[in-house]
């Protein structure tokens, strides 16, 4: 040990040969004796061994950690020593005469050192870890490295020498004995069979021989998806139905194509790729429970097409290159449509009829046969009536099965011109279901009224007037066939 140089007081001191003896001081840390560790030994040459001569030590733990026999030069340990806490201690040793305190040798300084032994066991920085690691990973494949520290000397034999272990989560992941990198170390692992595993890593110290200490730590480590599953169609044939009255944009229903994938690897577009339905339906994607919704795209009528056939495709939007050779990804199935029939009314043959009729026509002239049928397949019978508020006086009268309108009363065009009868047929079988036509009957003229004056007039002539000379008056005679006559008296 080197010593400290005493300054202003060295040329005081100076003696030839003279110096300090004491042994290099090396104390093993944990010590747990119920005696005071002996340390070592302070000594001066000029010590004669009776007492004269003080020994005093001072620096970092001196009188708290470290005493000294100020006699003897005897130093102990009385607290417990722990290298990881404190490796070193620097003190100062002085030698000085008892009785005038005079320094008798140069204050030194002095380095106590604590020898470690292995009195701690591995640890890892965090814990338990979370990890991934895409599913079907190649062996070998790194999935996370773990470090462990230990507390210990590592200038000093093995203590601090970490050797890594698999405790636990063979044969599908293994751990390199000297980095602590974990690899995936079984081929195939498929996360749809088990997306979890627990792994166990162990760190123990000495080069993990026996009698090392150890710690350990838990990985989790999780299969990451990857597309390598494609859509299929839990049935191959669908049959839904929707009444033909359905408007457009209605839904049909829902098909699903499952996918043992998840994430963005299950997202998957529907299309309608045959079948003539195709122009009449539609389907899109719910983006968040996938399933192809069928919408009506065209209206529906049960009587010119009762069913329709949809081949429909689920394919996969988002596909891993390393495993498109286990397409492809997508799927078909059939979709069977039937359209249900809905209780129409009757429809007339015309949307409006129109008649011309002499006014002389004889009671039970028949008019005109309105047609009318059921749409349905049902082809319900159909009666025929008069809304009479079309009607109130009753000229007409319509039979009931025929649909044939005749007349019940004389018809006069001069009272009555125009009739607009409204034609009401419904079904037998359903009697709300009821269609109206207008029927426009024109009364026509016939000449069935005589002329008449139209006021009462009187007219004077002179007597001796001669035939032609005089104008006795002008008058116009009325006729209800829209005739005008004008009449000269000459």
């Amino acid at each position: 040990m080197e010593e400290a140089s005493l300054g202003e007081n060295s040329a005081l001191l100076q003696r030839a040969k003279r110096s300090w003896v004491w042994n290099q001081f090396f104390v093993l840390e944990e010590y747990t004796g119920l005696e005071p560790l002996y340390i070592g030994k302070l000594h001066s040459d000029m010590d004669k061994g009776d007492g004269s001569i003080k020994y005093i030590l001072t620096g970092e733990g001196a009188g708290t950690t470290f005493t000294i026999d100020d006699s003897t030069g005897d130093i102990h340990a009385i607290q417990r020593l722990d290298r990881e806490v404190k490796a070193q201690y620097i003190l100062r040793a002085q030698a000085r005469n008892r009785l005038t305190d005079r320094p008798l040798e140069p204050e030194s300084e002095f380095i106590v050192k604590i020898q470690d032994i292995n009195d701690n066991e591995p640890r890892f920085l965090d814990g338990p870890y979370q990890a991934t690691v895409p599913e079907m990973s190649k062996i070998g494949t790194s999935v996370i490295q773990l470090t462990a520290t230990d507390a210990d000397d590592p200038t000093y034999g093995n203590s601090a020498r970490v050797v890594y272990s698999i405790l636990e989560g063979q044969p599908y992941f293994s751990v390199d004995a000297k980095t602590g990198v974990v690899r995936v170390s079984l081929a195939d692992m498929d996360r749809e069979t088990r997306e979890n595993y627990t792994v166990v890593i162990q760190a123990k110290d000495m080069g993990g021989q026996l009698g090392g200490l150890a710690g350990t730590t838990t990985i989790n480590i999780t299969l990451s998806d990857i597309n390598d599953n494609p859509p299929m169609f839990d049935q191959r044939l669908y049959q839904m139905s929707i009444p033909e009255s359905a408007p457009v944009g209605s839904v049909v229903g829902r098909i699903w194509a499952k996918d043992r994938d998840i994430g963005v690897n299950a997202e998957m577009k529907y299309s309608i790729i045959d079948g003539d339905g195709r122009d009449t339906f539609d389907i899109s994607t719910d983006p968040t429970n996938l399933f192809g919704i069928i919408t009506v795209k065209k209206p529906l009528n049960f009587e010119n097409k009762p069913s329709y056939t949809l081949k429909v495709e689920g394919a996969n939007t988002h596909l891993d290159p390393a495993f498109r050779h286990r397409g492809p990804f997508k799927d078909v199935t059939i979709v069977h449509v039937s359209i249900e029939d809905v209780d129409e009314p009757p429809q007339f043959d015309l949307p409006a009829y129109y008649v011309e009729l002499p006014e002389d026509a004889e009671i039970g002239t028949m008019v005109k046969t309105v047609s009318a049928r059921d749409p349905d397949a049902a082809n319900n019978t159909v009666r025929y009536s008069i809304d009479r508020s079309s009607d109130p006086d009753k000229y007409f009268y319509i039979e009931i099965t025929s649909g044939s309108l005749m007349t019940v009363r004389s018809l006069d065009r001069e009272e009555v011109g125009w009739h607009n009868i409204t034609i009401l047929a419904m079904e037998m079988n359903n009697p709300t279901q009821i269609a109206s036509v207008s029927v426009a009957v024109r009364v026509l003229d016939v000449n069935d009224n005589p002329p008449s004056l139209m006021h009462y007039l009187e007219a004077y002539v002179c007597e001796n007037a001669k035939a032609g000379q005089v104008q006795i008056h002008q008058f116009h005679l009325f006729d209800y066939y829209f005739c005008h006559f004008l009449l000269k008296v000459k």
